[in-house]
């Protein structure tokens, strides 16, 4: 069988069945273009968007191209394009179908490609029968990024800045509470100005007091220098305490500030490259393309069939 076989002359059996071949040819020739014409295939127009990210930071050890992609292919987003969209009918899915969810999902993954390109950017493409709701959808999938992302930074930095803000409503309380016993001890006990009634006190002790030493009240000198005595040192710790606080709850204001300007900005989160825009031509299906692929595997599978009757009746007349 192996011999008959390969004695058989190729050009003379496409010579003898020429006919056949071009025949065959033909109408695969014919058929193809037929049946890849927009009445079997829907043609469908590409849009697409080059997109680099920005103002963003990565998470853990993926890059900022990485988290992009990520957030672009999360369900948050299909979902949004789906609905804003009405894909359900849109690609013509039957909501009554118990399987139309999947069906959905799949015609979406067909219809939109999102991919990192080798220069680390995020190719966006979309195909659709109408090339405005393609390119619509390219700008539709930018902007539920960049809320997604600001949404994601809201509420990350929303936790930082209340964070801040409890932590200055106890700081501003501590200080109230300290100054409040410092007013105390200044109505109680006549401490207002510790160091200039430091000095006033010592002048009247040592009766240095400028003019007539008659004018020195010795009794309210020691008095308050009694009280100064037995409370100066409290004073002393409060003003200290008070002082330090007031620090910390600046340090705190300057970061809750921060925090905040993070918390409000409105940025953008993409760079664009390339601008999506209605196509003017067709990017599915490749006619020609399908017409050739179709003509070449109708003629070698001719000839394949040809080749093995050829074979067979070899073989029939060698056993004769």
């Amino acid at each position: 069988m192996e011999s008959q076989f390969y004695h058989i002359n190729l050009l003379q059996l496409l010579l003898k069945w020429k006919v056949h071949l071009a025949v065959i040819v033909i109408i695969a020739l014919a058929l193809s273009a037929i049946f890849s014409g927009p009445s079997f295939i829907t043609p469908k127009y590409k849009s697409f968007a080059i997109v680099y990210p920005s103002n963003i930071a990565p998470y853990s050890d993926e890059n900022e191209t990485e988290q992009m992609l990520q957030i672009l292919q999360s369900k948050d987003i299909s979902d949004q394009v789906i609905e804003r969209f009405n894909l359900i009918d849109h690609y013509g899915i039957d909501r009554n179908d118990p399987e139309f969810f999947s069906w959905l999902m799949w015609e979406y993954s067909q219809n939109v490609k999102i991919a990192k390109t080798p220069n680390e950017a995020v190719e966006i493409e979309v195909l659709d029968a109408n090339p405005q709701i393609a390119s619509d959808m390219v700008n539709a999938i930018i902007e539920f990024y960049n809320n997604k992302v600001k949404t994601l930074h809201e509420e990350k930095f929303g936790e930082v800045v209340k964070m801040y803000s409890r932590a200055l409503v106890k700081k501003q309380a501590s200080i109230d509470s300290l100054k409040m016993e410092l007013a105390h001890l200044g109505k109680d006990y006549g401490l207002l100005d510790y160091e200039a009634q430091s000095e006033e006190v010592t002048k009247g002790y040592l009766k240095t007091v400028e003019g007539s030493a008659g004018q020195v009240r010795d009794r309210e000198v020691n008095e308050l220098k009694k009280n100064m005595e037995d409370k100066g040192g409290e004073v002393l710790l409060l003003l200290n305490l008070i002082e330090n606080e007031a620090n910390t709850y600046a340090d705190l204001k300057y970061e809750y500030e921060k925090a905040y300007m993070d918390f409000d900005r409105q940025f953008s989160y993409t760079n664009i490259l390339n601008k999506p825009y209605p196509a003017d031509k067709k990017a599915y299906p490749v006619r020609w393309l399908i017409v050739v692929i179709s003509t070449l595997a109708a003629f070698f599978v001719s000839f394949i069939v040809i080749l093995i009757l050829e074979n067979y009746k070899g073989m029939s007349k060698s056993k004769k």
